[in-house]
């Protein structure tokens, strides 16, 4: 019926967000990572992603970076939703969730919570995304 014909196009526009969050499926310059003190960093912004699609693209990423940091924050409706993976290798010196955290703050939400490896956290206000990935570069020492 017409409900599940719904439900298939919104798997289809979810899909396809995704893969242009990364980079239409490859090997486009904006996914290239940035280094900061070391550690590789992939930090995106992405629009009309919500936190339950973040983490398949910061999953995918994380697989792509092999090393490193992803931080991605999505906005939807004006809010954000901040997404931070981290290798395991790093995740003895580098904390996703302390990484998280000063995204959410630097938007003015209350924190984030998850591990070492994977932490998720939202704020009210999706127009300060930048300053969110700018507080995670400062806080690796960028």
């Amino acid at each position: 019926g017409l409900q599940t014909s719904v439900k298939a196009l919104e798997k289809q526009v979810a899909e396809l967000k995704k893969q242009l969050a990364l980079g239409g499926g490859g090997a486009s310059a904006n996914t290239a990572p940035e280094e900061i003190n070391g550690v590789k960093l992939i930090a995106r912004v992405l629009d009309g992603v919500d936190g339950k699609g973040l983490r398949g693209v910061a999953e995918d990423f994380r697989k792509q970076i092999g090393s490193g940091v992803v931080a991605l924050i999505g906005v939807t409706e004006g809010k954000a939703a901040v997404t931070v993976a981290v290798t395991s290798d790093i995740v003895g010196s580098v904390n996703a969730a302390d990484l998280a955290r000063a995204a959410v703050l630097a938007m003015g939400g209350q924190g984030a919570g998850g591990k070492p490896d994977f932490a998720q956290g939202g704020a009210p206000d999706g127009g300060k995304a930048e300053d969110g990935l700018a507080a995670v570069r400062a806080a690796l020492g960028g």
